[in-house]
């Protein structure tokens, strides 16, 4: 019953930009489920690419390569949140697992 414990940490983790910090935050202490710890890893990872690939599109005026990126990361997004709401822990395609090793210690 973790998954239960820590599906609000979880499902607040992929809100981009505040999510992760509110989550993480959240999940410190006492408190601290392995499930939620996941998810937070997941939308931590998927905030920080959200930033980086919005700043590298940024300086070019490229709107197909701009929508792209929305297109993406959003469904990346509800792909992880709706998984967090099934209390299930799959990993983002393509960059899930990469999240994980980066963010192992949260």
């Amino acid at each position: 019953m973790e998954e239960k414990k820590g599906k609000t940490q979880a499902i607040i983790s992929y809100i981009l930009l505040i999510g992760p910090l509110i989550a993480i935050s959240m999940n410190s202490g006492e408190d601290k489920t392995e499930f939620a710890s996941f998810h937070i890893r997941q939308g931590l990872g998927l905030t920080i690419t959200f930033i980086v690939l919005g700043l590298l599109l940024s300086n070019f005026n490229i709107p197909m390569a701009t929508m792209s990126m929305w297109g993406a990361i959003s469904i990346l997004t509800l792909y992880g949140m709706f998984t967090a709401v099934k209390g299930e822990t799959k990993q983002i395609p393509i960059l899930g697992n990469l999240f994980q090793k980066i963010f192992k210690t949260l």
